[in-house]
């Protein structure tokens, strides 16, 4: 006896009670360790390769193929980003397997990302200070149940360009790779980085192992010619949540 026929594209992954035949395979469906969500949360999203980021986007494979292998055929027969920047909707929604509902998702994720690549200068954060880091991130990083480690990388106007997570769990010397930490700043050519940290106790003092951590980062800073103007720990989101290492003299010579 045949399955029944495939569901639409915007219906959630589903089992036919009669034949257990799974008609879409998800995210979910693939092993944790190779799910893009989960990679995305645990190591942030400059980790992951195109095909991820559009998996996550189209959220659903099809009967015969997963998500992450759409997204990686979808990107071969384009030529990559740009050629499905430049495919129409309905040229999109001729490709096996994506249909109007992940064309859509994947135009409107791509524009979000032209439009943030155009954004005026003027437009972009600005940080004269540890306050201004502070009232930066203190929303977020202040609730985070986990430490966190990010770099604000700053251009020479000291804007704000990004806010790449580094890393999640413990910070300490045996875990911190000092490449990780200036990886981005060096991609980006920035002149100029932030390293901040949370604590999630709620206690913004800095540790042992907090100021040996950013004397070895300052100390590759100057070898590789990347101003660290500071380390910000923070604690809770309250006024005075934070501490900066630099003003405190705390790993910075």
């Amino acid at each position: 006896m045949r399955p029944a026929a495939m569901t639409s594209d915007d219906s959630p992954g589903t089992l036919d009670s009669s034949q257990g035949v799974r008609y879409h395979l998800t995210i979910h469906d693939m092993p944790s360790g190779e799910r893009p969500r989960e990679r995305l949360r645990d190591y942030g999203a400059s980790s992951l390769s195109n095909a991820e980021l559009m998996a996550i986007l189209m959220r659903t494979g099809s009967r015969s193929e997963n998500v992450l292998s759409m997204a990686s055929r979808v990107l071969s027969r384009f030529g990559g980003l740009g050629g499905i920047a430049r495919a129409s909707f309905r040229e999109l929604c001729t490709e096996k397997g994506l249909g109007e509902a992940k064309a859509a998702e994947l135009k409107a994720g791509l524009e979000l990302g032209r439009r943030l690549s155009t954004l005026q200068p003027e437009e972009r954060p600005h940080v004269a200070s540890p306050q201004d880091i502070f009232n930066l991130l203190r929303s977020e990083m202040g609730l985070l149940e986990q430490e966190h480690l990010r770099v604000v990388l700053l251009n020479t106007k000291n804007q704000v360009i990004a806010i790449p997570e580094i890393y999640k769990g413990s910070v300490n010397t045996a875990m911190i790779r000092v490449s990780e930490v200036f990886r981005d700043a060096i991609r980006e050519n920035c002149p100029a980085i932030v390293v901040v940290h949370n604590h999630p106790s709620g206690n913004p003092a800095p540790s042992a192992q907090d100021i040996e951590v950013t004397s070895r980062i300052v100390e590759a800073g100057q070898m590789l010619d990347i101003e660290v103007l500071d380390h910000i720990v923070i604690g809770h989101s309250g006024e005075n949540g934070f501490v900066s290492m630099k003003e405190q003299g705390l790993g910075f010579g």
